[in-house]
């Protein structure tokens, strides 16, 4: 008898552990996919354009499938058909939307300076795309009744209702035709979008928005303005892209919510064949909810350094990869065969980037081999 009440105590206290346990959610934002020429001609695998992008992400899909949704920032389009092209008109081969969904990526935002660079075809193709790839994605749209349906995004996860926004300052000058439409940075539209969302009632809001100066590692006046507006309109978490280099993630604190709201002023580039200072670095945002109580809070938060690394092989097509940095530094190497130059080049920034992040109110998270899995080596042969 006595043993019977020991086990039905022990099973009681699992229970009860188990129902007053927070739900908790993590998410991971990546900046700016793109697709220079260069990478269009490393990925083409047979002479009737068929394409092959799935190695690009070898290396960052145990970290992006580890976590319970990831947002990337979609900064070309797919426009169904030859010609592809880089810049400064980006149209990408479909296959490159697969290799991201294989990747990891769950959610893609489209809203950018290069949303209408396939024209209206494009931008209605590309959402098709993703559509079938199983994305969740916001930002463009192919008609106005798309937009009433699924803007915001809510997102249903793990017991947490999420909503997504997002939002970019221009498309280069190139007009959006009717029905496509492109969220623009409209401080009047934002502020309504925020007040409807509310009224969702969602427990995050998440405001994705395409802004800054390129090649500027500080946030601008512009952008601190309008990510205080966000803020006070009601956004839980701000997230930046377009700059193509990192900058700030800062706290921000009017007095009109319970918790400071993080602004991450731009994530950098995830992959790219750009070339100027700072564009071969970005980083992952990684944040914890956790919900206790039917009340939702921001728990955990971190940024993950990675490296953009173009393998030379001799003889042979370039090939482009993104690398967890903490990973390979200290052993590259070994581990991928990267030559010296290409590890001081890694090693050199992030260590600028360290430094810069030095007082940040975001940490690193280091990525451990255990995490990884068994490592592809790379062959120069």
């Amino acid at each position: 008898m006595k043993k019977s009440l020991f086990v039905f105590f022990l099973i009681s206290t699992s229970l009860q552990a188990q129902i007053s346990a927070p739900d908790s959610l993590t998410i991971i934002f990546a900046g700016d996919i793109m697709n220079h020429i260069l990478q269009i001609k490393s990925a083409e695998i047979t002479p009737d354009k068929e394409y092959d992008y799935d190695h690009c992400f070898r290396y960052i899909s145990p970290i992006l499938e580890s976590a319970d949704l990831a947002i990337g920032n979609l900064e070309l389009t797919f426009p169904g058909k030859p010609p592809y092209q880089g810049y400064p008109v980006f149209r990408s081969p479909d296959q490159l939307a697969s290799s991201i969904k294989k990747a990891g990526f769950d959610v893609l935002v489209t809203a950018n300076n290069h949303s209408n660079d396939g024209g209206q075809f494009g931008v209605s193709n590309t959402l098709k795309t993703l559509q079938k790839n199983d994305f969740l994605f916001t930002g463009t749209y192919a008609t106005p009744e798309e937009k009433e349906l699924y803007h915001p995004l809510l997102i249903f996860k793990k017991g947490f209702k999420i909503a997504v926004l997002n939002y970019t300052y221009g498309t280069n000058g190139i007009p959006t035709h009717s029905p496509t439409i492109v969220n623009m940075l409209d401080k009047d539209k934002i502020k309504a979008d925020l007040a409807l969302t509310k009224k969702l009632k969602p427990d995050f809001t998440i405001v994705v928005v395409h802004w800054g100066s390129e090649s500027n590692l500080n946030e601008n006046d512009f952008q601190t303005s309008l990510a205080k507006d966000i803020e006070k309109w009601g956004a839980n978490l701000i997230v930046g892209a377009h700059p193509h280099v990192i900058q700030p993630i800062k706290e921000l604190d009017s007095g009109t919510q319970e918790e400071p709201v993080l602004v991450v002023y731009s994530l950098g580039n995830l992959i790219s064949h750009q070339m100027k200072p700072n564009t071969d670095i970005g980083i992952l945002f990684e944040i914890t909810l956790v919900k206790e109580n039917k009340v939702t809070r921001l728990d955990k938060h971190n940024y993950i350094p990675i490296y953009r690394y173009i393998f030379r092989p001799p003889g042979k097509k370039v090939q482009f990869f993104t690398l967890p940095i903490s990973v390979f530094e200290n052993d590259a190497e070994n581990l991928l065969s990267m030559l010296p130059r290409d590890i001081k080049q890694m090693n050199d920034s992030v260590r600028k980037l360290r430094k810069r992040f030095s007082s940040s109110v975001c940490k690193e998270r280091k990525i451990s081999l255990q995490e990884m899995g068994p490592i592809k080596k790379l062959n120069y042969n």
